[in-house]
This record gives C-alpha cells, sequence and structure tokens, in this order.
C-alpha cells in the first residue's frame, strides 16, 4: 500500500502573475505556437537598413498625421486672419490655410509636429527609393519574389501620391501652385482628362472641393490601402526567407543571421529610436515648408524659385524642359507639351520598374527560386541599366530647378533648359556605358586577384638581380566568396529550321536572343577548376612547397596541395572543400543545412 503525501497549504509556492496573464494569453490567441517566429533569422549587411528607415518613418508618420488631425480644418471656406503672425492679419484665406498657421504658432509643439511629418515624409520615399534600387540591382526579385516586388513598387507610387496630397493641404501659394499644374497634367489626359478635373476639384480650378476631398484621400483611403499592402508585404518577407548575399556557409536553402529574438528585436528597436531621433533633430532644427511666408493661394499670384518637394522634382524637370508642342485632332487640342513629359513619360518609367523582373525572366527562361544576391557588379547590363535610369531621373531633377540654378550661378536660363535638353539623351547612355565598363574592370579584377593573388607590398629581389612585388593567396573566406559568384551565359542562337520545317516560333527566339545577349554579353568567366589548381600549384611553389601560401595545409601530410582540403577525401580537388562549397578551416564538411539541436528551422543558422 503507497500514500501519497500532499504539501501543506503554507508550503505551496503561488503562480506568478506574469505567467498567469501569460497563461490566459495563450489560451486565447494561441500565441505559443508561434514561438517559432522568435528563433527567425535575419542576415545582416548595411543595405536592409534601406527598408527598416522607411518603416520607422511610417510609424512616425502616422504618429505625428494622428496628432495633425486634431488641429488642421480641411474646409475652403474664406475666413480673415486675426491671429499672432502680423504680416498675415487682415488677410483673407482659406480654413484649411488658417488652420496650418494656426498650428505653427499657436499650438504648443505644432510647428515641431508639422515639420517632424514633413521630414519623415520626405525621409520614408527617399529610402523607399534606395530600397528599390536595392532590390533591382542585387536581383532580390526574381522567383518567388516577382509578387512582392510589384507590392513594393505600389507601395512606393502611393507613398509619393500621398506626399503630393499631404503637400497641397496647407493650401498655401507654393502647394496651390502644385495643384495648378497637377490639373494641367490631368487635363492633358485625351478623353478623360476633364472629367477627371471636375472630379479631383468639384468644378473649374480651384474649385471648393479639392482640400476636402484630398483630407479623406491622405488620412484615410491612401493610408489604410499603404498599412494592408505593408502587412501583406512583410509577411511575405517571413514567407519566403531573407535573401542573403553569397558566402561561406551561405545556400539557397539556408539563411544566416542573428535571431529575431532577443538580436534582431533590440537592434531593431534601437534603431527605430535613432530613426525617430534623427527625423525629431531635423524637425527642430531645419526648418521646411514655412507657409506663413507663402502666403494663402490665390490664382492670380506666383513666386520666382517655386521648388515641390524632392520626389516630384523629376515631374517638374521633365515639365520645364519638354518643348510646347500641340496639334488639334477634330477640334480637340493635344498638348504634346505637358502629356509627353509628365503622363507618357512617367507611366513609361514605371513600367519599366514593374514589369523587370517579368522581362528577365522570360529572357533567361529560368525558373528556379533564387535566394541569394548578385552584388551589383556579377550583372554589369542590369547595374548599367539602374545606374542610367537614375541618372536620368537626376538630370530631370536638376532640371525642374533651373531657375534656381540660373539666379545662384549666373547662367543663362535658357542654356540650362538645352543642357538639360541634352542630358536626358546623353547622361543617361554615357552612365550606361561608364558603369559597365566600371563593373566588368571590378570582375576582371577579381579573376586576377584570384589568378596571381593579391598585393602584399612586399618587395622581392630575384636572383638575376630583378625586383618583383610579393603576391599572396586570398583568405579562404575572400577565395570562396568571389568563386560562389553565379555565371551568366546568353541563349544560343535559335536554329531558323527544325528538322527541315521552318521555326514558326522563330522571331520570339530572335528576340529573347538578342536580349539575352544584351543582358549577358561579354561576361567576364569565373576560373576554371584548371586554372584554379594551377594558380594554387603556383602559390605553393613559390613558398618552397608548402601545402598553401596562407598556411591552411597541416605539416602531418593531411592537407591537400592546394589548402583547402585534406588528402583522406574531406576536400575536393579543385579546393573548395567540399561538394557544396561550405568546407570548415579543418577541410571537414559542414552541411549547414541540418537541423540543429536547440529547435531551430533547417534552413536558418546563426552566426
Amino acid at each position: 500500500m503507497s500514500t501519497t503525501e500532499t504539501a501543506p497549504p503554507s508550503a505551496r509556492t503561488e503562480t506568478p502573475k506574469g505567467e498567469r496573464v501569460a497563461d490566459w494569453m495563450d489560451g486565447r490567441l494561441g500565441i505559443y505556437n508561434f514561438r517559432f517566429l522568435i528563433r527567425k533569422v535575419f542576415p545582416e549587411h548595411w543595405s536592409f537598413m534601406f527598408g527598416e528607415i522607411a518603416l520607422y518613418s511610417f510609424v512616425v508618420l502616422l504618429l505625428t498625421g494622428i496628432w495633425l488631425t486634431l488641429f488642421f480644418d480641411p474646409s475652403m471656406s474664406e475666413t480673415v486672419y486675426k491671429g499672432p503672425y502680423t504680416a498675415l492679419q487682415g488677410v483673407r484665406m482659406s480654413q484649411a490655410y488658417s488652420s496650418t498657421v494656426h498650428i505653427s504658432f499657436e499650438v504648443r509643439g505644432g510647428l515641431f509636429i508639422r515639420q517632424l511629418h514633413h521630414w519623415s515624409a520626405l525621409t520614408m520615399i527617399g529610402a523607399l527609393c534606395c530600397h528599390t534600387l536595392r532590390h533591382f540591382l542585387t536581383g532580390s526579385f526574381r522567383k518567388p519574389r516577382e509578387v512582392n516586388w510589384l507590392i513594393g513598387f505600389v507601395l512606393l507610387v502611393l507613398v509619393t501620391l500621398e506626399g503630393f496630397v499631404g503637400y497641397s493641404l496647407p493650401d498655401d501659394l507654393l502647394s496651390g501652385t502644385g495643384l495648378r499644374i497637377a490639373e494641367g497634367v490631368t487635363l492633358a489626359i485625351p478623353l478623360v482628362g476633364t472629367y477627371l478635373s471636375m472630379f479631383l476639384f468639384g468644378g473649374e480650378f480651384p474649385g471648393h472641393n479639392v482640400i476636402g476631398r484630398f483630407y479623406s484621400f491622405h488620412i484615410l483611403l491612401i493610408p489604410g490601402i499603404i498599412v494592408a499592402l505593408l502587412t501583406v508585404h512583410l509577411i511575405l518577407v517571413f514567407y519566403h526567407k531573407h535573401t542573403q548575399f553569397r558566402g561561406p556557409a551561405r545556400t539557397e536553402q539556408n539563411v544566416v543571421g542573428q535571431p529575431l529574438f532577443p538580436h534582431y528585436t533590440a537592434k531593431a528597436g534601437g534603431f527605430f529610436f535613432l530613426i525617430a531621433g534623427v527625423l525629431s533633430l531635423l524637425a527642430g532644427i531645419a526648418q521646411i515648408n514655412p507657409v506663413w511666408t507663402y502666403g494663402p493661394y490665390r490664382a492670380d499670384q506666383i513666386s520666382q524659385g517655386s521648388q515641390p518637394d524632392w520626389y516630384m522634382g523629376f515631374l517638374e524637370g521633365a515639365l520645364r524642359a519638354m518643348p510646347s508642342w500641340e496639334f488639334a485632332v477634330a477640334g480637340h487640342t493635344v498638348n504634346l507639351g505637358v502629356l509627353i513629359p509628365a503622363v507618357i513619360l512617367p507611366t513609361l518609367m514605371m513600367a519599366v520598374i514593374a514589369l523587370w523582373p517579368f522581362l528577365e525572366a522570360w529572357v533567361t527562361g529560368d525558373r528556379r527560386e533564387h535566394h541569394l544576391l548578385d552584388r551589383p557588379r556579377d550583372h554589369p547590363t542590369r547595374t548599367a541599366f539602374g545606374v542610367a535610369f537614375v541618372s536620368l531621373y537626376l538630370v530631370l531633377f536638376f532640371g525642374g530647378a533651373n531657375d534656381v540654378l540660373a539666379e545662384m550661378f549666373h547662367l543663362s536660363l535658357n542654356q540650362i533648359t538645352w543642357a538639360v535638353r541634352i542630358g536626358v539623351f546623353a547622361v543617361p547612355a554615357v552612365a550606361y556605358v561608364v558603369t559597365r565598363r566600371i563593373c566588368l574592370g571590378l570582375l576582371l579584377r577579381e579573376r586576377d586577384k584570384l589568378l596571381h593573388g593579391r598585393e602584399t607590398g612586399r618587395i622581392r629581389r630575384l636572383p638575376h638581380g630583378e625586383f618583383v612585388e610579393v603576391h599572396e593567396r586570398l583568405d579562404r573566406h575572400r577565395e570562396y566568396a568571389l568563386l560562389a559568384r553565379k555565371s551568366y551565359e546568353p541563349l544560343p542562337a535559335p536554329s531558323p529550321e527544325r528538322d527541315g520545317v521552318p521555326n514558326p516560333r522563330l522571331r520570339k527566339e530572335m528576340l529573347r536572343y538578342r536580349l539575352s545577349r544584351w543582358l549577358f554579353g561579354g561576361q567576364i568567366p569565373k576560373p576554371t577548376p584548371q586554372e584554379m589548381r594551377e594558380a594554387l600549384a603556383h602559390f605553393g611553389h613559390a613558398e618552397g612547397g608548402h601545402a598553401a601560401l596562407n598556411g591552411h595545409g597541416s605539416p602531418n601530410g593531411h592537407g591537400s596541395a592546394n589548402g583547402h582540403g585534406s588528402a583522406d577525401g574531406h576536400g575536393s580537388a579543385d579546393g573548395h572543400g567540399s561538394a557544396n562549397g561550405h568546407g570548415s578551416p579543418d577541410g571537414h564538411l559542414e552541411t549547414g543545412a541540418e537541423r540543429p539541436a536547440d529547435g531551430r528551422e533547417p534552413d536558418q543558422e546563426l552566426l
């Protein structure tokens, strides 16, 4: 017979309150089932910060925007200003402009919050542009991330539109001038332009409804869409795993980095406060959009040197550079001076950005999943095209400031305008050629380092009196990173006939062939295994027969001739340590994809 002893009530310990709350939450939300997210691995690279900067700026935008809605009045009804700013006293203005001035001068902290909101918007759009460029140059848009690329592109367009709409709300002279340009661009759209203009402005420009409608778009419609798309974007980032640059132990099947908790969480939290602090510093010391100096908007007034926010500068420059071409069709005027630079050109630019992943996939016929990134130099044509695109944007951006440049540098306005017109065609072409040559030169230099070693700065005198510089073999991590890059080759030329029958898809295949030659032609190949064996043998001979110049071979005879593996079969013949290229420093294989004992996912590796 056995007995069970029960501890007396005085000896029992009460469950901590925090544990009880956690159990209560888990019983209703199932949070414990998502514990795998805590060990989600994030790779590390400085370029990944652009997306975080955009996200944290958006958080600041939401917080400051909510605060501003408590004081802003979007009405366009007229009032007479009687506030403390003497320069505007007695001036008739809209309620929207009056409330903006009221926030700036009479609400405690109002000017600071206004400027923080504005600086956050500018920073977010800039970070999104850099984020998009980073994805483009590294090829992270490839399968399975094409949909996420499109979502990111739509986010960039929506955020830019959101910035323009919010910039127009104060109804000051500068924002009203921007609205006048928007009205002209809308009217230039054939067939539907007049209907769209009536919808936006509620009648003839400037109308009495545009600020109220833009206010609804700015605080409700566009932010709601942005939040929804941003949520889907982040979910897909988690689902597809993070991309990473090539390197030791990094494959298409794993992720090497730091876990979400506590490492990444701590760094991300600190980075958020750093971004918020920098934005607050800008808001406190760098004045932006001083609407009280511009005055309220009047359709019969305009000021010299007026400039939009930087993200709309390219559109301003395109409008200023385009000649005033127009013609009439059936009594309707088609204004090419507005239609081409403000409608057709931005549409083409956006179409190229959105459809590039599908164009590249169609040309290459590549249907594999890609989780490893290219370095920009690894894909010279794509990189050169991206730089040319950016240079076109910058030419138009500076063209939008032609009057300011003419005044500051005492130049002719017409000469600057013609320089922009010529630069639109010449600068991207020159940037394309120069960037491509730089990329090819960097690849050629890396090939030379692999085959002949790096320069050490040490000079050696040979027996016959010649002085030569000593070259040293690269370290294994650097060598692996250079050898692991993806080699791209153009498609083979299509055959005009197949078994004596004309090829019905010849035109399509010829187009793909020519595009593939443009994308991948003239590449610098990696050294072949035979070339690497000869180079490693040369390094070993130069050091008097040691296994490797950098000492990776062992003195007991187990090191290979190239120092990367061991003679007992733990290394490969070409010096990469293992068949998958992830050999350890002692020559033994590291799979890097086995399930660890600490419960990590099989596709994640911690640094």
